[in-house]
Formats: C-alpha cells, sequence, structure tokens
C-alpha cells in the first residue's frame, strides 16, 4: 500500500465532521491563497475523483454578469491540483505543466468543477492528463479543461 501524504491524511480527518469539506476546502486557501480569491468549496473529494462549487457572485463575475472565464480555470485548477494531492503517494510529486480551456457558453449561474483520475501506477515518472468538466446549476457544460500533470518521485533528502 502506497504511503499516504499528509493532504490525504486531514481530508480523512475533516471529510465526515460537520462542514469538513468547507473547513478543508478553507485549508487549502491557507496553504495556496490565490485560490480563496474565488471562494469555492469542495463538494466530493477523495482519491481518484473530486468536485467543488464556486458560487456566482460579484467579485467572480465579469461585465456581463456572467462567472469570469478566469475564475472557472482558476476553480479547474484548484480541483485538478488538489485531487493529485489526495490521489498520489507520500513519496510522489506532481506539478501542472499548463492548462487547455474551452469556453463553451456563458456560466449565468454557480458552477461546479468535476475531475476524476483513472487508476494509474504512480510508482513510476509519467504525464498524467486530467479532464475536467465545468457546468452550471441547470447541468450544462460551460467549460472544459485538460489540465497535464507531471508526476515523479520526490527528490530524496
Amino acid at each position: 500500500m502506497p504511503t499516504r501524504n499528509p493532504t490525504r491524511a486531514t481530508l480523512e480527518k475533516l471529510r465526515d465532521k460537520p462542514f469538513g469539506l468547507w473547513l478543508f476546502s478553507r485549508a487549502v486557501s491557507l496553504k495556496a491563497p490565490y485560490f480563496g480569491s474565488i471562494g469555492a468549496r469542495f463538494t466530493t473529494l477523495e482519491p481518484g475523483f473530486g468536485e467543488a462549487h464556486l458560487r456566482k457572485r460579484r467579485k467572480v463575475t465579469n461585465h456581463l454578469g456572467t462567472v469570469h472565464a478566469i475564475a472557472m480555470a482558476n476553480l479547474c485548477e484548484l480541483v485538478a491540483g488538489t485531487l493529485m494531492e489526495v490521489s498520489i503517494p507520500a513519496d510522489m510529486r506532481w506539478i501542472p505543466k499548463g492548462m487547455n480551456i474551452r469556453y463553451l457558453g456563458k456560466a449565468e449561474t454557480d458552477v461546479t468543477a468535476s475531475c476524476r483520475i483513472d487508476d494509474y501506477d504512480w510508482r513510476e515518472t509519467q504525464d498524467v492528463p486530467l479532464e475536467l468538466v465545468v457546468k452550471d446549476t441547470n447541468g450544462q457544460v460551460v467549460a472544459e479543461a485538460t489540465v497535464p500533470m507531471y508526476v515523479s518521485p520526490k527528490k530524496k533528502r
């Protein structure tokens, strides 16, 4: 069994508690402050699957009054990175190599981004492409993103 990482340990400690995923979402924003700028909240997070919700409010809208494209990109990066962090063993590391995002429609409501990681052999260096979907509250896909992650062993100290 691969070693459990500290982020996954924190998630497992908080997940089933009242407001646990909200607290975990806040902790992620403290660790990586830029993510706090959109105020997203994880609704589901476990090794292999993650989903986060972004409320439509003034600070994440554009001049059209819809959720800003970059806020949705930020949401995708939050889900992809946190999902990688809780899915890989403690002796591995990851880094995003980029993002390809396609905006498919106006996000006139709250949005939710989700991502699933297929079963990988985490013992080797590899590129792992994460596919994300962003939907509005009506279930319409408003954006899709691909985030290629470079996964490799942590340097020995």
